[in-house]
């Protein structure tokens, strides 16, 4: 009995690309006996196989996968949103899980407006909405996965005290420093360097997003 799932957060494999001339790009062909964890971050994806390995089904799996995501991915992050196709081998139907962020009551389009805003903002505090994932997340968990909260979350709490930076994360993070200088908080926790040639966080170093 198998599940079949799709996250549009993770849609991305994590087998690593091989560089090729003239910047093309070669992806090995996936293979998979009995399951296959796919993510847009290589460690998200070994956590996912991690769940897998210990009993837990698609779901878990998937669920594992979406809070290490979570957690890794500096445009993402807990503040995201997800939406989940799930097929379902009892009844052989597809469910669909939206977990979008809800806009807060206070956005409205005389509140943008009032403050000379066309409409909302790209980046800051006025661009937020509530998150949807961490809801997202627990449905899912708690309507068709196997194993506890604290199970699938042990994983990503592990990533939360400290892991490598990403090459395609640094060079983000490089290219959009003169906007994240903007925002106090931001400065500090994402440019490690600051004052140097590249104030980002070098590729490989152990990066603690608290």
């Amino acid at each position: 009995m198998r599940w079949i799932i799709s996250l549009s957060t993770v849609l991305v494999a994590t087998l690593l690309i091989f560089q090729v001339a003239h910047a093309r790009t070669a992806k090995p062909m996936l293979h998979g006996k009995h399951w296959i964890a796919i993510t847009g971050k290589p460690l998200a994806a070994t956590t996912g196989a991690m769940i897998l390995h210990q009993g837990g089904n698609a779901v878990d799996s998937a669920c594992a996968m979406l809070a290490a995501t979570s957690t890794m991915f500096d445009v993402l992050s807990w503040g995201g949103e997800t939406q989940v196709l799930i097929y379902n081998p009892n009844t052989g139907k597809v469910i669909g899980i939206n977990a979008l962020g809800v806009a807060p009551t206070g956005a409205t389009a005389e509140f943008f407006r009032s403050r000379g805003l066309p409409y909302p903002p790209q980046y800051g505090p006025l661009a937020a909405v509530t998150p949807g994932t961490s809801g997202g997340l627990m449905v899912m968990l708690a309507e068709f996965g196997t194993m506890s909260l604290a199970e699938v979350l042990a994983p990503a709490m592990e990533l939360a005290a400290g892991y490598p930076m990403e090459a395609q994360t640094v060079d983000s993070i490089e290219r959009l420093k003169e906007e994240i200088k903007k925002w106090l908080y931001s400065k500090q926790l994402f440019l490690t360097h600051a004052g140097k040639e590249r104030e980002d966080p070098a590729m490989g170093e152990i990066f603690r997003p608290d």
